[in-house]
């Protein structure tokens, strides 16, 4: 009897915390919003355990089923699976970013190994891929082009996650899986901690560091910032990076070993547009050497002025440039040159305008609207939400922005789906709920955030990458929005750059924050003739980031034992021949990009990207860039179709022609 009422109490506690758990129950929010106020730290693990329980289930059941196999049955079936898992992901994986404690960091510490596991026995589960298999080398002429691509990118995930390894290579490789997910997850921890102690230190956050260090005066405490920002995640503390930067290049490298790769940067590239490191190399070898020419001419014209300051007593005799010095002396030289003040500037580019003027291009080029929604669930009181509805009124999505720093949030600025585009089985349409994350200008007690030109470019970077998610128009959620290639992905947020600083746009959204001046055309002719200034360091600083990750990425197994994280990076910045005033835009001990965001072997995807957003962009100048057709035709081939077609085919389908390498350094005035 006591046996029977105890099974009876723990059913009832179990059915209770399900019905206390907000992942476990329908969001009954505007636009299904996640219900931020309710879901709490403790809810994700136990909701995580229940998903993950679920699909399995449903797995199970795709490979129990008894009928042959085909797309409906196995492929549908599993690309609709997981619905708890995707909601929990959506929530945590967005707040471990953007508003993370120790709390949640250990909750995301502990939901990545359980996903990483979950996928493994995914991936490697040899009667489910048999299944899969069979439909992938079935006549696939009767599948849709996207069912087709939905296809191959779930055969890939088999292949290239150990499906044709023997038992015990498998269990090797999940070991592996589970350290690189901790690793990683450290690696960001220890950033965030380091960019705290960096803002504790200076009183600014990191995301001010290049604002600050235009305009600060004080030579020497420049340095001490420069050395502290450049230093971070190698200091010899807690957070210290570097053995946890070759813990994960060597768990790489192994992993690729184990899947038939010499390096992680083949494996990498091998289902990209790239596709070989080769390929990169040559590609980046085309553009450092003109990049860090040009930047020879920045130092001389800096150092010209310099030279005006040694002359007035200001420097002592000989001073020459140094790195802590680029930003304050470009700005000098900027100011000379084209008469620019950014300080003139940024009170026509306060947040609410800029952002306004993000919608507005957005409305000017596609047709879409965009309109605040009051009382929607917030997971922080600097986020807010907005409606987005076609040119029919039909509903796109849901977007929120969170533009300002604060201590709980990674540096940097991103996209991101707290809820993916699909269509479901029955036929309701799902549309996604997107965030742009940023760490710009905040306000002040008595000034709005007034954004830099830097800013405002990065508003529509991000912008762009929302509209690929919002605007896509995919049945399976797997190739919809920004499930593309990662060498394609930032063509359309950088494409969306194209609109920022446009006349016809300034003048809508350009507005003085006192007293509502529109930004005058002289301005807007300084700005825009400014554009192609300190080319020469922005290039190479992103160039050189992009070889050091390549450099990293194709080391051997042998090749990373005994290695010395700065003798290295030292070593690859002399044979790029870096000027020895500039160093990568992220140095390896604080380069989060290819550590723990996605793009190991990858950071070359922005350049690689901009051939293709500026060879577009330049289509569009040929045709008129406010051509309503042009503008539907980039839509329908590239913002709607997601991944449901091969990234090349789209190009060619936009252009009719290959992209031409040089819209880049024709852009970049190199």
């Amino acid at each position: 009897m006591k046996k029977a009422l105890l099974a009876i109490a723990i059913m009832m506690t179990i059915a209770a915390c399900t019905s206390q758990n907000p992942f476990l129950n329908e969001w009954n929010t505007p636009y299904g919003i996640p219900p931020f106020d309710e879901i709490k730290t403790e809810h994700y693990i136990p909701a995580l355990q229940k998903g993950i329980a679920e699909q399995t289930k449903e797995i199970e059941a795709i490979v129990g089923n008894t009928e042959a196999p085909d797309f409906e049955n196995t492929v549908a079936a599993y690309e609709f699976s997981g619905a708890i898992i995707s909601k929990v992901v959506g929530v945590l994986y967005n707040l471990s970013e953007t508003d993370a404690d120790e709390e949640l960091n250990k909750v995301q510490e502990e939901a990545s190994q359980m996903l990483t596991e979950h996928s493994d026995n995914i991936f490697m589960n040899k009667k489910f891929f048999e299944r899969v298999k069979a439909v992938y080398e079935a006549d696939q002429s009767n599948l849709t082009r996207e069912q087709q691509m939905v296809l191959k990118k779930l055969y890939q995930g088999f292949t290239r996650n150990g499906i044709g390894l023997d038992e015990a290579a498998q269990e090797e490789l999940k070991e592996i899986n589970k350290k690189l997910a901790a690793a990683q997850n450290k690696f960001g921890n220890n950033l965030l901690a380091e960019n705290n102690a960096f803002k504790s230190e200076f009183g600014i956050p990191v995301s001010s560091y290049t604002e600050t260090m235009t305009s600060c005066s004080d030579r020497a405490l420049r340095e001490k910032m420069f050395k502290a920002y450049s230093s971070r995640g190698n200091n010899g503390n807690e957070y210290d990076n570097k053995a946890l930067c070759l813990e994960i290049l060597k768990l790489r490298t192994k992993k690729a070993n184990l899947l038939g790769f010499d390096t992680f940067a083949a494996y990498q590239l091998d289902n990209k547009m790239a596709h070989d490191p080769a390929t990169v190399d040559e590609f980046l070898s085309t553009i450092i050497a003109p990049a860090t020419a040009k930047a020879e001419q920045e130092v001389a014209d800096m150092q010209k002025v310099m030279d005006e300051d040694i002359a007035a007593g200001l420097l002592p005799a000989g001073s020459k440039i140094e790195p802590w010095d680029w930003f304050y002396y470009a700005e000098k030289v900027r100011k000379a040159k084209y008469d620019l003040d950014e300080n003139l500037v940024k009170p026509y580019f306060a947040m609410e305008n800029v952002r306004k003027g993000v919608f507005y291009a957005a409305h000017k080029i596609y047709g879409i609207n965009v309109e605040p929604i009051a009382d929607a669930p917030l997971y922080n009181k600097d986020v807010e939400v907005f409606k987005v509805t076609d040119a029919d009124s039909s509903l796109l999505g849901i977007f929120m922005t969170d533009y300002f720093p604060r201590s709980s949030k990674r540096g940097g600025a991103w996209m991101n789906n707290f809820r993916d585009q699909y269509i479901t089985p029955d036929g309701k349409e799902v549309r996604p709920i997107i965030v742009n994350v940023g760490n710009m200008s905040a306000p002040t007690d008595s000034l709005p955030g007034l954004f830099t030109i830097d800013n405002v470019e990065t508003a529509f970077h991000e912008f762009g990458h929302a509209l690929h998610g919002l605007l896509t128009k995919c049945t399976y959620p797997s190739v919809s929005g920004t499930s593309v290639a990662r060498d394609f992905v930032e063509t359309f947020s950088q494409f969306n750059e194209n609109w920022a600083f446009q006349p016809e746009i300034l003048a809508e959204y350009a507005k003085h924050y006192k007293t509502g001046e529109v930004i005058p055309d002289s301005l807007v002719a300084k700005i825009n003739n400014a554009r192609l200034f300190n080319q020469g360091f922005m290039t190479t600083e992103l160039a050189a980031a992009s070889i050091l990750d390549m450099k990293w990425h194709e080391l051997t197994a042998e090749q990373l034992e005994n290695i010395d994280i700065a003798e290295f990076e030292k070593k690859v910045c002399d044979e790029m021949g870096l000027n020895e005033q500039i160093i990568p835009r992220y140095r390896t001990t604080y380069f989060n990009h290819i550590f723990n965001s996605g793009y190991s072997a990858g950071y070359y995807s922005y350049l690689w990207a901009e051939v293709l957003d500026k060879d577009a962009f330049e289509y569009f100048e040929r045709n008129g860039i406010y051509n309503p057709e042009i503008a539907t035709k980039f839509r329908k081939t590239f913002l709607e179709k997601g991944g449901s077609e091969e990234p090349m085919v789209l190009y060619e389908q936009f252009t009719g022609a290959q992209p031409d390498p040089g819209a880049l350094i024709r852009a970049r005035g190199l």
